[in-house]
């Protein structure tokens, strides 16, 4: 399946395949201008960044699918300084300037998220970001990092 590579990388440092992962991860995909992305999305995954951050990967790809076409020179700048200077987002941010990574994936929209288990199984696929799928991830990741202690 379809992975960003190094250079779509444009915040934090690049990150595998999950199929290289050594532990589960959880990667959502978004757009800066889907407002439940923004207002709830981003904020639920920095929660979990600092609940869970170093039991789990998190990673956000920002994704056309579903949204306008933007080129990289129209997206990337605005993107870094949300994840940089607003957001301080402290999980990696990719591109998928042409939505196929979303697409390849089967995302319904956004927010979609993708949780990987160590060595890459896609264990949920979840829509939405509403109280209901942010539920359900975070029963996820306290069951993985339950999972995780001796």
């Amino acid at each position: 399946m379809r992975w960003p590579d190094p250079a779509d990388f444009v915040h934090g440092s690049p990150l595998p395949p999950p199929t290289e992962w050594g532990r589960p991860g959880l990667l959502m995909t978004f757009n800066l201008e889907c407002p439940g992305c923004v207002s709830r999305g981003i904020p639920f995954l920095k929660r979990l960044h600092a609940e869970y951050g170093e039991q789990v990967h998190l990673l956000a790809v920002h994704t056309s699918f579903g949204h306008r076409q933007l080129t990289r020179e129209e997206v990337e700048p605005t993107l870094v300084k949300f994840a940089r200077d607003f957001a301080k987002l402290p999980f990696p941010v990719a591109l998928d300037l042409d939505g196929s990574f979303a697409r390849e994936w089967q995302t319904e929209g956004t927010p979609h998220w993708l949780a990987f288990a160590p060595g890459g199984e896609l264990l949920r696929s979840v829509y939405g970001s509403q109280e209901n799928a942010q539920t359900r991830l975070e029963y996820l990741l306290a069951e993985w990092a339950a999972a995780s202690r001796p």
